[in-house]
């Protein structure tokens, strides 16, 4: 099994809903994202995938949260935007590219609120 990863940067506001303290207040983090794809097989040019082309679908999820306020989000209205899920907003939408291309599939997709805190979604 082979597997590539990439990391991105968004930087984004959120409120956390019922958990108490401080994170319910509205702040903002600089996200770090790491998403790693999977699969059997290597393409005649040797690659699992281009890295330009996984790094085009996060980067195109990333459009969907950077520099917003994430409690505003269609996705997170009724959601709260913790690491956890925010990790599976992004899982979902890097694997509705991954459908593209036969014998790939998403890994896990890792968020850090900061340098020491992270939560990781997997199927």
């Amino acid at each position: 099994m082979y597997e590539i990863s990439v990391r991105k940067t968004f930087s984004a506001a959120h409120r956390l809903k019922d958990i108490g303290g401080k994170c319910e207040e509205l702040h903002g983090h600089n996200f770090f994202v790491e998403v790693a794809l999977q699969g059997n097989n290597l393409n005649k040019e040797g690659l699992l995938l281009d890295f330009r082309i996984l790094k085009e679908w996060v980067e195109t999820a990333l459009e969907e949260l950077d520099h917003k306020f994430l409690n505003e989000l269609p996705y997170f209205r009724e959601l709260n935007p913790s690491a956890e899920n925010i990790a599976h907003f992004l899982y979902e939408r890097v694997s509705d590219r991954v459908k593209e291309k036969e014998g790939l599939k998403v890994a896990y997709v890792s968020v850090w609120e900061g340098e020491g805190a992270s939560a990781t979604y997997r199927s």
